[in-house]
């Protein structure tokens, strides 16, 4: 599935467009140098497809690319980043 990942900065999310129902990635800037990705969201008939996986590696990405220290509160990219150890360098 060829996906296209937008940054909606305004919004402060990753954002993959689907239809009526987007995939997103949300995140908050809490202090300076500090991005937290607190949310995943993948509508329920796209689950499954690796999307979620794809936006987080998107976002984490941006982070690396940014210079942002990475905080989770989303217990999805907890998760990936505990099986990620590449990304051990930018979490706090």
């Amino acid at each position: 599935m060829a996906t296209n990942i937008e940054h909606e900065k305004e919004d402060q999310q990753f954002t993959i467009k689907l239809g009526e129902d987007d995939a997103e990635l949300a995140y908050t800037l809490p202090s300076e140098g500090v991005i937290c990705f607190t949310h995943t969201y993948v509508p329920e008939d796209n689950r499954g497809n690796g999307l979620a996986v794809k936006m987080i590696e998107k976002g984490l990405n941006y982070a690396r690319e940014h210079n942002y220290k990475v905080k989770a509160t989303c217990p999805a990219v907890n998760k990936y980043l505990k099986m990620h150890p590449e990304y051990n360098d930018i979490t706090i």
